[in-house]
């Protein structure tokens, strides 16, 4: 098994960075900022909450730039610790625990999309539509799974916020509890981290879009833009469930054995290249 020290140059440097505490640091202020944000959100009037947190509390666009950063930076250290776990060696762990591992990919991805749902702007209104579509194209479990993640036609944003609030991330915790309950990290160690955070936070605002006439095009979040170009041109169910399933059953194989191993990683490789490609398309277009 490879380590850390084994890589040399931009890989190496990459590779000494502790994503797993980084993306903790991250993770406590997406929570401490998204309760503050959240008691002052309506999913009854969610656009219109948002929208005014700044006049509802004090620092208001500065908690909701912290929320919204904070998750991105979460989300992305998370899946850089991610990659520094399968390259550096196959874990030295049950394939069971493997399994819940790899799990925890997609419920990440889930948790930061329906924050972007929850803004009910352009995007986040347009991100809802695509996902309960994608949801309703599964044979026999589609109407099932909406009802359980989504149901924004019919209930608004009320099945949204809950999971958003409590459902995934409960369930990201038990996916993750044997490797989150080994970590122990401190603000004081990563304080340039926080401090770069804090003061981009008080700069840059968390963005919101509201809705323009005569737009027919509307983005989704960043990391659904390979997805969204993808449903251009197949089926709902084939972009946005079977292929996204195509790199996750990768993942799978990665701890089998040495040649499944770098197969899997190989096509998982290429995987990631052709959604980056779709991802460069959907963002020029």
């Amino acid at each position: 098994m490879s380590s850390p020290s084994d890589h040399a140059g931009l890989a190496g440097w990459f590779y000494a960075i502790r994503w797993g505490e980084k993306s903790f640091i991250a993770l406590y202020l997406s929570l401490f900022s998204g309760v503050v944000v959240a008691l002052q959100y309506d999913a009854a009037a969610p656009f219109y909450s948002a929208s005014t947190i700044e006049l509802l509390i004090p620092f208001g666009d500065f908690w909701r730039s912290l929320h919204f950063y904070a998750s991105q930076l979460f989300s992305l250290c998370f899946l850089c610790h991610f990659v520094v776990i399968v390259t550096a060696g196959t874990p030295a762990m049950p394939y069971a625990k493997w399994l819940l591992l790899v799990g925890s990919l997609p419920v990440t991805v889930l948790l930061l999309f329906t924050g972007y749902v929850l803004r009910a702007d352009a995007t986040g209104e347009a991100a809802g539509a695509i996902a309960e579509n994608i949801m309703l194209s599964i044979p026999m479990a589609g109407e099932w799974l909406n009802a359980l993640l989504f149901s924004i036609a019919r209930d608004g944003m009320v099945r949204v916020y809950a999971n958003h609030m409590v459902g995934l991330g409960l369930l990201w915790l038990v996916l993750c509890w044997d490797h989150v309950r080994r970590y122990r990290v401190s603000f004081r160690q990563h304080g340039g981290f926080t401090v770069a955070l804090l003061l981009f936070c008080l700069v840059v605002k968390a963005p919101l879009e509201p809705y323009r006439l005569g737009v027919f095009h509307i983005a989704g979040p960043w990391f659904f833009l390979g997805l969204q170009e993808l449903l251009r041109v197949i089926q709902p169910f084939w972009a946005g469930v079977f292929f996204p399933l195509l790199f996750l059953a990768a993942l799978l194989l990665v701890p089998v054995n040495a040649i499944w191993r770098w197969r899997a990683l190989r096509f998982a490789a290429l995987w990631l290249v052709i959604y980056a490609v779709l991802t460069l398309m959907g963002a020029l277009r």
